[in-house]
């Protein structure tokens, strides 16, 4: 993607001087970030999302007895009235599941694949909304239809009200408002309080989210992945490969409880084993990002065509790729010269066309087929 050109979706920055002013640091309002903004998909079709089991949705009401929280499916039946006051459906990872929505999202391809998450969308009444809250992560939120209210604030205090089912600020400090129109967008870096209200009915918001995985979530998932791939590694070894804990010199104890140094020794060594190779994190991080989430299957693919002219990406996939490796939907492959270029290629615009294809080696070609008969990417 051009990085120093101006974008109307950054209010005439560039990618590059968006980054560098705004990222992570402070609140950019732009008006008219999507001109003429019509939203790609309508009412009915995301209602019709919300009723689908693998498909998360959310349903609040604010009123009189304060805010309660469904989740879904969430049958049109379940749904108040559009008429009636105070009421947000939720519906994420819309991009998944519907084309206009994924290529709305492509847009912010200036942001690293594997930090973009997924695009939520909030469908409101007239006053509706989810309290005065707070993300740990950034977030870009467009007005697609409708208008909304916000008030942000560079809170202070993050206490939240106690006994509510969702995560509201105790005490919201809002320093600025703003009412969106359709295609305005505000963007708010971690931690920026924010409360938006629909300021009349049929108010559709979109919210691109961004993955923050914390330290200790991220170490847990990347330990087990790498434990698990030294466990296959020594399985396809075979029993002679196996090293099992030996003391022929061990003396009798006085003291049972006390732990062997030995066995410590022993077991500090297995772990350094399983971590040898330079790989490992980097290999397990590419497999961790790529991974579907649970609720997202693949239909098995139209078989392989005797002959490719050009191939896109499913939405549903994930590709990213580092010095050495390619990584897609949780697995990875090791790659080099020609072939791990034109992959990345793939990985970055999410298509091939004709003339690339006509410099994949016959490996390449081979997995590309695979690809497709999984449902992970098509021929066109």
């Amino acid at each position: 993607m051009e990085i120093t050109t101006p974008l109307p979706l950054l209010g005439g920055l560039s990618a590059a001087q968006f980054m560098r002013r705004h990222w992570q640091k402070k609140p950019l309002l732009v008006r008219q970030a999507v001109p003429d903004m019509v939203p790609p998909i309508d009412r009915s079709a995301l209602f019709a999302l919300a009723e689908r089991e693998e498909v998360e949705s959310r349903l609040i009401r604010h009123g009189k007895t304060g805010w309660s929280l469904k989740h879904g499916p969430l049958p049109r039946r379940s749904l108040p009235s559009l008429k009636q006051a105070a009421w947000t459906l939720l519906v994420q990872g819309v991009d998944l599941h519907h084309e206009g929505i994924h290529a709305l999202l492509r847009q912010f391809s200036f942001l690293p694949d594997a930090r973009l998450d997924d695009l939520m969308i909030s469908y409101a009444s007239d006053g509706g909304g989810v309290g005065a809250h707070f993300d740990s992560y950034d977030v870009f939120l467009l007005q697609a239809q409708g208008r909304r209210r916000w008030s942000i604030g560079k809170q202070g205090d993050l206490r939240l009200q106690p006994d509510v089912p969702l995560k509201i600020l105790e005490r919201f400090e809002p320093e600025q408002s703003f009412v969106l129109e359709p295609g305005d967008m505000l963007y708010l870096p971690p931690r920026y309080a924010h409360d938006g209200v629909a300021v009349g009915g049929d108010c559709m918001t979109f919210s691109i989210g961004l993955r923050s995985p914390s330290a200790g979530e991220l170490g847990a998932d990347l330990l087990a992945r790498i434990a698990q791939a030294h466990a296959d590694e020594l399985e396809d070894a075979g029993p002679s490969a196996a090293v099992r804990y030996r003391d022929p010199a061990q003396p009798a104890v006085e003291a049972p409880g006390a732990m062997p140094a030995a066995l410590q020794a022993f077991a500090r060594k297995a772990v350094e084993m399983a971590l040898r190779d330079p790989d490992a994190i980097d290999r397990a991080l590419g497999e961790s990002l790529t991974e579907p989430k649970a609720s997202t299957w693949f239909d098995d693919g139209a078989e392989a065509p005797d002959e490719l002219h050009a191939v896109r990406l499913d939405r549903r996939t994930r590709m990213l790729y580092d010095a050495r490796h390619l990584y897609i939907n949780g697995e990875s492959f090791r790659a080099g010269g020609a072939d791990a270029t034109l992959m990345r290629r793939l990985a970055d615009r999410r298509a091939l066309g004709p003339r690339e294809l006509a410099k994949a080696s016959d490996d390449a070609l081979s997995l590309l087929a695979e690809w497709c008969e999984a449902g992970w990417l098509h021929a066109e």
